[in-house]
């Protein structure tokens, strides 16, 4: 390693150790993350079970599952429940969208009052 690098690598780990006072900067990326963040956490939560659930229904019409609990006749309630989760998984994105456009009514004046304060300075 040659100098520059070494003192770069130095500033690097020494920055990492002293205390930073927070910025507007940093209370904006804040606010940004409190607007996106339900929404995302929604959205994965919401996706993840929706796509279980049409599994579930998957498998129950194309394996042997059914017949292992004791159902006869597993296509009509396999069918059913997979419909159920692919409902519920084309409605994730609007829901999100929803949620999303709801927080950003919330918080928009406090963000661009602050963005404004940035970028004016």
């Amino acid at each position: 390693m040659n100098r520059n690098d070494q003192q770069f690598m130095a500033q690097k780990i020494r920055a990492q150790y002293m205390e930073k006072t927070p910025s507007e900067l940093d209370e904006l990326r804040e606010l940004d993350a409190k607007v996106k963040r339900p929404a995302t956490v929604f959205a994965c939560v919401f996706g993840s079970i929706s796509a279980i659930i049409m599994g579930a229904g998957m498998s129950l019409v194309m394996t042997d599952i059914g017949e292992m609990i004791g159902m006869t006749s597993t296509m009509a309630p396999g069918i059913a429940i997979g419909c159920v989760g692919m409902i519920m998984a084309f409605l994730t994105y609007p829901i999100y969208g929803a949620i999303l456009n709801n927080r950003k009514r919330k918080y928009s004046a406090r963000i661009l009052k602050l963005s404004d304060k940035i970028m004016n300075q």
